[in-house]
C-alpha cells in the first residue's frame, strides 16, 4: 500500500502522523511511504531521518493526497484539505466529528474511508488510541491552568500549591477518566487542594485508595458540580462520551458565580466542551474571558509538547495502521471489531452511532459497508 504523511497545518500543530521508526515498519513490509517535506522538522525529525527509513520526500500536500491510498495524520483534516480527499481513500487520524458538522459533511461528500483514532476500542473497553493524548492533555491542563492563574495572564494571582502560611489553590476536576486522573496526579504533586467528581463510585473509590486524604472525591450531580465550581480557583473539564458531543455539565450561570480570575481548562473541547461557555481556541490565542473567568479551550493541547506527543501517539496507532496496510481496510476491519469501531464515515455514509445521532445523519452500520 502507498501511505502518505502530510505536514500538519492546524494552528501551532507540530506533531507528525508517523515517526521515522514507524515508517521503517511500513517499508520493511514492502509498503511505500510518502512524507511531506519538513513534516517532522519542528520536533527534530528531519527529512534525512525519514529518507533513511525508506520514505520518499515530496514537496506538496496535494501530491500526498493525490497519490496515497491511506493518509495518516494527527489532527482532523482542515478545510483546505477536505477537497483533496477522494472516494475510497483511507483517512486514519483523529476526527472528533460529533461537534463538527462542517467537517462531517465534507468527509461524507468525499466518499473517503475515515477511521477515527478516538473511537477505536481496546479489549478492556478503553480507548487506547485516545489514551496517550488524554494523558498528555490531562497533565498539561494543570500546567496551563497554573500559568493562567498568574495575574499577568488575567488570573487571580494564586500559586497552585500555596506557601507556608497561605492556603493552596482549590482545583476541581470533573471526570475521573484518563484526563482527570492525569490532571489529579499533577495537581496533587504541586500541592493543590483537589476535588474530583465522577459518576463512577468504583472509580472514586480507587482514587481514594490511591490518594487518601490528599484529595476529596464527590459523586457527580448537577448540585455537587454547582457547589464545587463556585469554590474553584482552577476547574478542569475532563468528561467523555466516546464519539459523542460532550455533555454541558457546567452552565453559564455556574460560570457567572465563579471567582473572578478563576481559570477553566476544558479538555473536552475536542468534543465540543463540557461548559456552556466554552468555544475552541488555538495555541496562538489560547484564552478568552466570560464573566471574569479565564477559559483555556485549545483544541490541540498536546501539540504544544509535540515531540512527546508524537512518539506517544505512534506507539498507540502503528499497529492498526500496519494491519490496514497489510490486509486492506475491509479485511482489517472484518478481522478486528475494535478497529471496526473506529470507522466513522465510509463511502458517503456515517457509520458511527453517536455521530449520526448528534448530527442528524441516517446511521449505516459499519458491518453493512464491509459487504
Amino acid at each position: 500500500m502507498l501511505i502518505g504523511v502530510p505536514k500538519e497545518i492546524k494552528n501551532h500543530e507540530y506533531r507528525v502522523g508517523l515517526t521515522p521508526a514507524s515508517v521503517r515498519e511500513f517499508t520493511g513490509r514492502g509498503h511505500q511511504v510518502l512524507v511531506q517535506r519538513d513534516a517532522g522538522e519542528a520536533i527534530g525529525l528531519g527529512n534525512d531521518l525519514f529518507e533513511a527509513a525508506g520514505a520518499q520526500i515530496v514537496s506538496r500536500a496535494e501530491e500526498i493526497f493525490e497519490r496515497a491510498e491511506m493518509v495518516v495524520k494527527v489532527k482532523e483534516p482542515q478545510p483546505v484539505e477536505w477537497g483533496m480527499l477522494r472516494p475510497g481513500q483511507i483517512l486514519y487520524t483523529y476526527l472528533h466529528l460529533a461537534p463538527d458538522p462542517e467537517q462531517t459533511a465534507a468527509l461524507v461528500k468525499s466518499r473517503a474511508v475515515c477511521v477515527a483514532y478516538e473511537t477505536i476500542t481496546g479489549a478492556d473497553g478503553g480507548l487506547p488510541l485516545l489514551a496517550p493524548m488524554s494523558e498528555v492533555a490531562g497533565r498539561m491542563s494543570i500546567q496551563a491552568g497554573a500559568a493562567h492563574l498568574e495575574k499577568s495572564k488575567g488570573g487571580r494571582g494564586v500559586l497552585l500549591g500555596g506557601v507556608p502560611g497561605v492556603s493552596p489553590a482549590n482545583v476541581v476536576i470533573i471526570g475521573a477518566g484518563v484526563v482527570g486522573t492525569n490532571a489529579l496526579q499533577m495537581a496533587v504533586g504541586l500541592g493543590a487542594r483537589v476535588t474530583v467528581l465522577d459518576k463512577s463510585v468504583q472509580r472514586l473509590r480507587a482514587l481514594d485508595l490511591a490518594y487518601g486524604n490528599r484529595i476529596s472525591t464527590v459523586y457527580s450531580t448537577a448540585s455537587s458540580i454547582e457547589d464545587a465550581v463556585v469554590d474553584a480557583d482552577l476547574l478542569i473539564g475532563g468528561v467523555l462520551i466516546p464519539g459523542a458531543a460532550a455533555p454541558k455539565l457546567v452552565t453559564r450561570a455556574m460560570v457567572s458565580n465563579m471567582k473572578k480570575g478563576a481559570v477553566v481548562v476544558d479538555v473536552a473541547i475536542d468534543q465540543g466542551g463540557c461548559l456552556e461557555t466554552s468555544r475552541g481556541t488555538t495555541h496562538a490565542e489560547p484564552t478568552f474571558e466570560v464573566d471574569g473567568v479565564i477559559h483555556y479551550c485549545v483544541t490541540n493541547m498536546p501539540g504544544a509538547v509535540a515531540r512527546t506527543s508524537t512518539f506517544a501517539l505512534n506507539g498507540a496507532t502503528l499497529g492498526h495502521a500496519l494491519a490496514i496496510a497489510d490486509r486492506g481496510w475491509r479485511e482489517a476491519l472484518r478481522a478486528d471489531r475494535h478497529l471496526l469501531n473506529g470507522l466513522n464515515v465510509c463511502e458517503g455514509h456515517v457509520t458511527y452511532a453517536a455521530v449520526a445521532a448528534d448530527l442528524g445523519y441516517p446511521l449505516v452500520s459499519a458491518d453493512s459497508v464491509l459487504e
